[in-house]
């Protein structure tokens, strides 16, 4: 990429029109080297203390510990998005806008390719920018087309040799616009049929620096494109044995770090007393009750307790599915209530109709607060139907009632809302223990599809999570009994 091309144009200098024009000062690049040489030569490596479990000595780690302990999260993090993420995919990354980053990148490429212009222009022409471009470019394919395709890359390789261009400049018979013309026909045999019109275009720029610029950004995307290829061929040997690949990073995380995780043994405390055995009951069932009881916390988190450590790479997630349930259980109350009026219980297709609109009035919930701002338009949506369909208008008590009905279903201690909740937390319960998904509650037939996807989701989610830290969550429980 381009500032690469410059970092090392920058390093081989030149002369004349190609003169460095992005070098560092003596001081600091003697600043750098010091630095490093102190950090390689130095016998003692800098140490760290990771805190420990109170009363106890905090543990001491160097630097290689610290960073093997971090590079077991990154790993277990990336396995576990791509197991548990049907949809992740690589993305390019690009700095905020308004971000220093952003500006320092933007100027950077702007003086690469105003370099490379004025380079090109000069008289005579200068082709050390070239060069180095069509050799990252070079390296671009290496990337892209796979090690099988030997024929290809031996193509491009003798095509695109530095030393071969080089001789063609020094001779002054260098074609700048056929090389470019040779980079588009080899992308657009081996793009994505969704690159097409991308790489299409660039045969209409007429302006040479522009058409590197655009090869450059194809280029990109199309290593992107590449990797994610790769990515979703991989992904089912990853999902087979990405539980036990977690299981194993996990334990050797705990070799560095012994303070514990006192967010998820409170958490885990919280259900422990209520599933105290009863008769017939295997020594294991309270255990599995008590893990199963404290995942349910999950669909109705309180913000004041803290969240689960061995939760955490599924926080993002499982506050997703909060959302959904909780939209899911306000809108079937708002329904059930619904049914108490003539015009919705005599008339499924009315009914159905008035579900899907709910839904909609009530899809960008975000909290009970927002719940409680929106529920009084489903009051005003659902008083207008009510009288366009009976062309009479409400009689002012019955207005009153259910206007007040459904006002009270944005609070949770609306006792419909409450049986609602029951009904849908003990669906999910059954979901845990069970295979298939049972039979679909009363009063969710009309939002079946989202009560299958969630439940889907969360089982998912849970049995992952169970399958790699089971055993850590049945050993914090037995030191409940102790």
């Amino acid at each position: 990429m381009p500032a690469d091309s410059i970092s090392r144009m920058d390093s081989s200098g030149s002369d004349g029109n190609c003169s460095d024009n992005f070098s560092t000062s003596p001081g600091a690049s003697s600043t750098m080297s010091r630095e490093r040489t102190d950090s390689e030569s130095s016998d003692k490596q800098a140490r760290f203390v990771f805190a420990g479990i109170p009363g106890s000595a905090p543990k001491v780690l160097t630097m290689n510990e610290v960073m093997d302990c971090m590079k077991n999260i990154q790993n277990m993090t990336l396995a576990h998005e791509i197991a548990i993420n049907p949809e992740f995919k690589l993305e390019p990354f690009e700095p905020p806008q308004n971000s220093l980053e952003r500006r320092v990148k933007d100027m950077v490429h702007k003086a690469f390719w105003n370099l490379l212009r004025e380079q090109l222009s000069s008289d005579p022409p200068c082709y050390d920018h070239a060069i180095q471009l069509l050799t990252d470019i070079k390296d671009y394919f290496d990337h892209i087309f796979i090690h099988n395709n030997k024929r290809i890359l031996q193509r491009i390789a003798e095509v695109l040799d530095a030393n071969l261009i080089r001789q063609q400049a020094e001779q002054g018979v260098l074609d700048f616009r056929a090389y470019a013309n040779f980079v588009i026909d080899i992308m657009a045999k081996s793009c994505a049929p969704v690159r097409d019109e991308q790489i299409a275009k660039l045969r209409e720029i007429e302006d040479v620096v522009e058409v590197f610029r655009g090869i450059m950004e194809a280029l990109t995307v199309m290593r992107l494109d590449v990797a994610n290829c790769f990515l979703e061929s991989a992904r089912a040997e990853v999902i087979a044995n990405s539980v036990e690949y977690e299981k194993h990073k996990f334990k050797e995380y705990l070799k560095h770090y012994t303070a514990g995780f006192p967010a998820t043994e409170s958490w885990l405390k919280r259900h422990f007393a209520a599933a105290a055995p009863s008769d017939g009951e295997t020594v294991t069932s309270p255990v599995k009750s008590t893990v199963m009881n404290a995942y349910l916390e999950l669909t109705d988190w309180n913000i004041e307790n803290e969240f689960p450590e061995m939760l955490a790479m599924d926080k993002d997630r499982i506050e997703t599915l909060q959302k959904r349930i909780n939209r899911l259980n306000a809108c079937t109350t708002v329904l059930a209530l619904a049914s108490g009026v003539p015009l919705f219980a005599q008339n499924p297709n009315m009914k159905s109709a008035f579900a899907r609109e709910v839904e909609i009035l009530l899809q960008e919930v975000q909290n009970e607060a927002h719940l409680n701002d929106l529920m009084e338009n489903v009051w005003v949506h659902m008083k207008g139907v009510i009288e366009k369909q009976q062309k009479v208008q409400f009689d002012k008590d019955n207005e009153d009632a259910l206007k007040n009905q459904i006002l009270q279903a944005a609070k949770k201690d609306s006792l419909v809302r409450k049986l609602i909740w029951k009904r849908l937390t003990t669906y999910l319960r059954m979901c845990l223990y069970s295979k298939s998904l049972p039979p679909t509650p009363p009063g969710f037939e009309e939002f079946a599809t989202e009560l299958e996807a969630i439940s889907n989701s969360f089982k998912s989610l849970i049995a992952y999570n169970y399958a790699v830290y089971g055993e850590f969550y049945q050993e914090m429980i037995a030191k409940f009994t102790v």
